[in-house]
């Protein structure tokens, strides 16, 4: 059990949750006022829900041995353009729809730069990491838009009696597991991760896979910055989205999903996002300075990475195997 690539992961959310019931005994409670559901655990399924979304296309392409640092970017880039179209008179749904547009096509141009000219990803997203927070700021003009739209604010702060958009990022959870598990896509990402020349030799065609996966990421980032946005019921350039990409590639990691490709579990991405959210928590509920989150929340996650690391499960395993040596008598048999 404790070699399961998810033991870890559990223990340190589970020791999180008990930390924040120590500080706060009511954290664990749940009630039901309204029709809708509150409590400590509600409200980190809550705020992790757009990290939980971006880590599911992270999971993906970190599989084709890629990486993604412009989803914080992107997330900003369709919140911006979403309260600056309402902010002028549009209508929600156009305002909505018209930001994932756009998101997937800075997907395409990732893909593109990954899949056709053979760019390494962390430099071909590091350029849209960079420009992409630019294009929001000038979007916005560099202000903070405020916007007042009942359609638009259902999508972070409305409920169906879990918060929205709990229900959005689990259902794309569940639809892209199904997706993987049901079909051949996810034998196919699995192939073009492990290897990529061998995949193609064997008929698989690897740049589309490659140029799909980064597509969906975009995507993903896209939904997650209208949850930003319109859970605060603005756009901010400078701060949405801001790390989210860290969050979202720890997410990944912790969950067992290998960097190098290949490898990749979404439950394990589930419970990463969640220790990630519930880490943020903590350290606010036991009076951690802002200024230290960060480094707080480094040293946790090194420290649950290395304890499902091989050569720690090797070590472990090693010394469960190894134990007093027993004394063997000898058999006497009958004459």
């Amino acid at each position: 059990m404790i070699r399961h690539h998810l033991f870890w992961p559990v223990a340190a959310l589970v020791v999180l949750l008990v930390v924040n019931t120590v500080f706060n005994p009511s954290f664990l409670e749940i009630e039901l006022q309204d029709g809708h559901l509150y409590g400590g655990v509600i409200g980190i399924l809550r705020n992790g829900a757009p990290t939980l979304l971006i880590a599911v296309g992270m999971t993906l392409v970190i599989a084709t041995r890629g990486i993604d640092l412009s989803v914080g970017a992107v997330a900003a880039i369709a919140g911006a353009i979403a309260c600056t179209w309402i902010a002028s008179g549009g209508d929600a749904l156009t305002a909505m729809l018209l930001a994932l547009c756009v998101c997937v096509l800075l997907g395409l141009w990732n893909g593109f730069l990954v899949s056709v000219l053979g760019i390494q990803p962390i430099i071909a997203t590091l350029v849209l990491m960079t420009a992409g927070r630019g294009g929001a700021m000038l979007i916005t003009e560099g202000q903070i838009i405020t916007v007042d739209d009942p359609l638009y604010r259902q999508i972070g702060a409305g409920f169906l009696v879990l918060p929205i958009a709990i229900l959005i990022s689990l259902s794309v959870l569940l639809a892209v597991a199904a997706l993987t598990r049901g079909t051949a896509l996810g034998m196919l990402v699995e192939s073009v991760g492990t290897n990529p020349r061998a995949s193609r030799l064997a008929g698989v065609s690897s740049r589309t896979i490659v140029w799909t996966v980064y597509v969906f990421a975009g995507l993903c980032a896209g939904v997650a910055g209208l949850m930003i946005s319109s859970n605060v019921n603005a756009a901010d350039a400078n701060n949405a989205g801001l790390w989210i990409e860290m969050d979202a590639i720890l997410a990944v990691v912790i969950g067992g999903t290998s960097l190098a490709g290949g490898r990749y579990s979404l439950a394990g991405t589930l419970v990463g996002a969640l220790v990630i959210q519930t880490l943020t928590t903590t350290v606010y509920s036991i009076g951690v300075p802002p200024d230290a989150i960060l480094v707080f929340k480094a040293v946790v996650v090194i420290a649950v990475c290395l304890l499902q690391s091989p050569r720690t499960s090797e070590l472990l395993g090693s010394r469960r195997r190894a134990g007093p040596a027993r004394t063997r008598t000898p058999e006497v048999s009958a004459v």
